[in-house]
């Protein structure tokens, strides 16, 4: 059996496994199974380490809401300025567990002020973007 199988495998998957994917279809959604079915063909186990790792453990861990998550998520990806496909993933996760339009312009225009306007620039732009989708029904 291949690494991909086992954990593909509802009997294979560990406890950390079950718990991240809540955690991430709570979240993300469809557009999180999207993202890990993209890594199936080519690395399978990354997309085990998104869920496992990064929903499993840091997205279960006690002391921060959902909400505060994304909030912190949306701006480290802005500040990062070179992360647009995984900003948008996360700024319809932020809506999706309760951040407003206008929080999520504002964690922007705050971010003017440790990642330049570059960064926010850009951030603003796919903010918009996610906007119109959900408006027209096209994005999460």
């Amino acid at each position: 059996m291949t690494q991909e199988s086992d954990w593909a495998n509802p009997a294979q998957r560990s406890e950390r496994y079950e718990r991240g994917w809540a955690r991430l279809a709570e979240v993300d959604g469809q557009a999180a199974e999207k993202v890990v079915e993209s890594l199936a063909g080519i690395a399978p186990d990354l997309g085990r380490y998104i869920v496992e790792f990064g929903f499993g453990d840091i997205y279960s861990r006690p002391g921060l809401d959902l909400k505060s998550r994304e909030i912190a998520t949306v701006a480290a990806l802005t500040a990062m300025g070179n992360a647009a496909p995984q900003l948008k993933v996360h700024i319809n996760a932020a809506l999706n567990v309760g951040v407003s339009k206008t929080e999520i312009v504002e964690i922007i225009i705050q971010m003017v002020a440790y990642a330049g306007f570059p960064a926010a620039l850009n951030a603003m732009a796919l903010a918009k973007e996610v906007f119109a989708e959900r408006e027209t029904g096209e994005g999460a």
